[in-house]
C-alpha cells in the first residue's frame, strides 16, 4: 500500500514538499533584478519629480516551480537536483538554461543535466554523491530565454549538504531488507513486497520524503474502488517511507504484521512495526533504496528520483551541455 502523488518537490517559498493523493501503487529565494545605473548628460535638466528606470521585459515570465532539494537541508548520495519550470522549455533553449544553472561543490564532481520533460531538469553525479560534499545552485536565468517566447526574471540559490552514505537493498525473493551505513552492514530486516499480480517496481529509488502516517486507498491509484473487491483497501497507516510518484512507500501494514515470508503487497514494501518506525528514524531524503528480483522492472528515472535507474549513456542522451566537472568553492 501506499500514496500516490502527481508531482513532487520542495516550493522555493514555502519551502514544503509539494503534496497529493495517497495509496500503494499498481499501475531558494529569489533575487529580484535591478535597473542598471545611469549618468544625465551634462546638459540635461533635472527633472522636478524623478523617478528610477524600470528594464523593460522582454516578454512573458519564465519562472521555476520548485528547486530540490530545499535549501539548507542534508540529504542523501543518490539525490539530484530537480528543477521544474511553470512553462515547457523549447529543445532548442535547453543547452544555453543548462549553462546558466551553475552547480558549484566543495571537491569535484563529475555530472550532467537530463531532461525528463519540456518541464523538468534534473542534475546527477555520474555515480553517488561523495558524502559531506557541500553543493550550491545558482540560476542565473535573468533575461535568459526558454525559446518559447519567455523569459528569466530571477535569480535563484540552494545550498545544500550531501549527508552519510546511508542505502537500503530489497531483495524480493529474498523476503529481506540489507540496510548499510557507509558501506557497513548495520541491519538486515525481514520484508514482503509486492505480489505477482502487483509486483514491486525494481531499480534504485532516492527517498522522496517520510510521513508518521499515510492515508492509503486503492481507489487513488486506480487499483479499485469497489468495496467488494478483495483488492480493495482504506487504511491510515504509519512510518512511511516514500520511493515514488505512483505510490510506492516502505511501511507497516496492519494487514501484513509479521513479513519475511511471503509476497504481501500492492507493490510497497512492508516491515514489523518495530522495523518500520527504526527505518523511518534512519533514513532521510535522498538515501538510495534498491528494490531486486521483481518480475516488473525499474521505476521510470521520473517516477520520484529514479533517476540512477537510467545508465550515465542513457543519462546523456536528453542532456544540453553534455558531461562535466562542477566548479568547486
Amino acid at each position: 500500500m501506499s500514496r500516490f502523488r502527481g508531482s513532487l518537490g520542495i516550493a522555493l517559498v514555502a519551502g514544503a514538499v509539494l503534496a497529493g493523493t495517497s495509496a500503494c501503487g499498481g499501475s531558494g529565494h529569489d533575487a529580484a533584478s535591478s535597473a542598471a545605473d545611469g549618468k544625465a548628460s551634462a546638459s540635461a535638466k533635472p527633472s522636478a519629480t524623478p523617478s528610477p528606470t524600470k528594464p523593460t521585459p522582454k516578454g512573458p515570465p519564465m519562472l521555476l516551480d520548485t528547486i530540490t532539494p530545499q535549501t539548507g537541508t542534508t540529504v542523501g548520495v543518490a539525490m539530484p537536483v530537480s528543477v521544474l519550470f511553470t512553462n515547457p522549455v523549447a529543445a532548442s533553449a535547453r543547452a544555453n538554461i543548462e549553462k546558466h544553472l551553475k552547480i558549484t561543490t566543495s571537491v569535484p564532481t563529475t555530472g550532467a543535466w537530463h531532461w525528463f520533460s519540456t518541464t523538468r531538469v534534473d542534475f546527477r553525479p555520474e555515480s553517488y554523491w561523495k558524502p559531506g560534499t557541500k553543493v550550491t545552485v545558482d540560476a542565473n536565468l535573468t533575461d535568459v530565454p526558454n525559446g518559447n517566447g519567455r523569459y528569466g526574471v530571477h535569480g535563484y540559490h540552494h545550498a545544500f549538504t550531501i549527508g552519510d552514505d546511508n542505502e537500503a537493498t530489497v531483495s524480493v525473493p529474498g523476503h529481506t531488507m540489507k540496510v548499510t551505513h557507509n558501506g557497513q552492514v548495520v541491519k538486515t530486516l525481514p520484508i514482503d513486497a509486492g505480489s505477482p499480480s502487483w509486483p514491486s517496481w525494481d531499480g534504485t529509488m532516492a527517498v522522496i520524503d517520510k510521513a508518521e502516517k499515510v492515508h492509503m486507498t486503492s481507489c487513488s491509484v486506480r487499483i479499485t474502488c469497489d468495496k467488494s473487491n478483495p483488492d480493495y483497501y482504506d487504511l491510515t497507516l504509519p512510518w512511511d517511507v516514500h520511493l515514488t510518484n505512483s505510490g510506492t512507500y516502505i511501511h507497516y501494514s496492519t494487514g501484513d504484521p509479521q513479513p519475511g515470508h511471503s509476497f504481501g503487497s500492492h507493490g510497497c514494501v512492508h516491515l514489523s512495526l518495530a522495523d518500520a518506525k527504526w527505518f523511518y528514524n534512519y533514513v532521510k531524503q535522498g538515501d538510495p533504496v534498491t528494490i531486486t528480483g521483481s518480475p516488473r522492472g525499474k521505476a521510470p528515472g521520473n517516477n520520484g528520483y529514479a533517476d540512477f535507474n537510467l545508465s550515465w549513456s542513457q543519462w546523456l542522451q536528453d542532456s544540453g551541455t553534455g558531461q562535466m566537472t562542477t566548479t568547486t568553492a
